[in-house]
């Protein structure tokens, strides 16, 4: 596999030439200072993986070209929106790079509720903690008609979490849930979160997956003509967050978007962490069925905690899912598609969410983009990939 590792861009505290220290080969990175919606044009793109390649490593996936919220909910913008985005898409592969992961996920992109949860070891992580999302969805949002969303004994959960929890903790959850995490686009305060979630009151999820197909079927055509692989990331959590549809959350929805558009540019992004966040999901069966069309791979895992909605991220190799057996599907897919003279033998793979460890705890990090956490994670895992190629021999 190719060993990746994410950079934001000029402004990530880690930079490129600490990159270099890790082992890492290729650059995951985005233009996020162009506004949603609009094309990426080439000079810029040319700048960005000039800069890259300056410091001797290759920009290897972008992650992602945002798609935008009108695309999602029906907007007025929507079909210029998935025009400017194909044309990304072309311009991406004028300038030589030919894999895109994006995301489906309305209003809010990957969620946690603490950025610092303590491990054992000392060290920190991600979480998610169910009972602090339903406080906030409850009792802070005051989302229209959220107590549907709960059982009795959830809302009762949530009351007494809102009564235990501190100022500091409230705000520091209020804060992780409106600003976004590293990724996302889009930041809110509680009105616009509001506006925005009020969009889709009337859409059901086969609303918001036929919006998907629509977008699918003026994109993946696109991206076919100019040799671009598509890469959709799963929902995170996988599941309904706020009343908001989640339509890329296991097997079935990702058959649905494969046969939604069927082409070789159609793809799937594994990341092991979003959909092993759920018990229901079998990571390394959905590893083995969709390897042919998994054309990148975020390999974190996550601890399912006993509530079993609640998580927080694992080491790399020690959580739910069995990341060696995933490893192992995909080091078989590459030597098939070697075998079978398939174009884009390679999976790239990067290690993700890291634990805050050392010298992360006091130098600039981004939440979940820790360096030294990161970089254990990478090591660990190019240690199973190595067993594994050795023993398959």
């Amino acid at each position: 596999m190719e060993h990746t590792w994410r950079w934001f861009g000029p402004n990530d505290p880690i930079s490129l030439a600490e990159i270099r220290q890790t082992d890492a080969t290729g650059i995951v990175s985005a233009l996020h200072h162009i506004p949603n919606g609009e094309v990426w044009p080439v000079e810029e793109i040319l700048a960005r993986k000039a800069t890259i390649e300056e410091a001797g490593l290759r920009w290897s996936v972008v992650e992602s070209i945002p798609v935008h919220e009108h695309v999602k909910w029906g907007g007025p913008e929507r079909r210029r929106a998935t025009e400017n985005w194909a044309q990304s898409v072309r311009n991406l592969a004028e300038a030589g790079i030919d894999t895109v992961c994006y995301n489906f996920m309305p209003v809010v992109d990957w969620t946690r509720t603490d950025q610092r949860y303590p491990l054992p070891s000392g060290g920190y992580a991600m979480r998610f903690d169910y009972l602090s999302y339903a406080a906030f969805d409850l009792f802070v949002l005051k989302r229209k008609d959220a107590e549907d969303d709960y059982t009795d004994d959830e809302i009762r959960a949530a009351a007494q979490r809102m009564q235990e929890i501190g100022d500091d903790e409230l705000a520091s959850v209020i804060n992780t849930i409106l600003i976004g995490l590293p990724g996302s686009e889009e930041s809110y305060d509680l009105d616009t979160m509001r506006r925005g979630l009020a969009h889709y009151d009337d859409l059901t999820a086969d609303d918001v997956r036929a919006n998907l197909g629509e977008f699918l079927r003026a994109v993946v055509p696109a991206a076919e003509e100019v040799g671009i692989r598509l890469a959709i990331h799963p929902d995170d959590p996988p599941r309904p967050l706020y009343g908001l549809p989640r339509i890329v959350s296991d097997a079935d929805d990702a058959q649905w978007l494969l046969d939604a558009a069927p082409s070789e540019a159609n793809g799937l992004t594994m990341c092991v962490g979003s959909y092993g966040s759920v018990p229901t999901n079998d990571v390394v069966d959905m590893t083995r069925r969709f390897a042919d069309r998994i054309y990148f791979a975020h390999l974190r895992n996550v601890t399912i905690e006993a509530d079993g909605k609640s998580f927080h991220e694992a080491n790399h190799i020690d959580g739910g899912s069995d990341l060696v057996a995933v490893i192992t599907e995909l080091v078989r897919e590459e030597r098939r598609r070697a075998d079978a003279g398939v174009p884009g033998t390679r999976i790239p793979m990067r290690p993700d969410h890291g634990h805050f460890l050392l010298d992360d705890l006091t130098r600039p990090t981004y939440p979940g983009y820790s360096l030294v956490g990161r970089l254990k994670g990478l090591a660990q895992l190019r240690g199973v990939e190595m067993a594994v190629t050795q023993l398959l021999g």
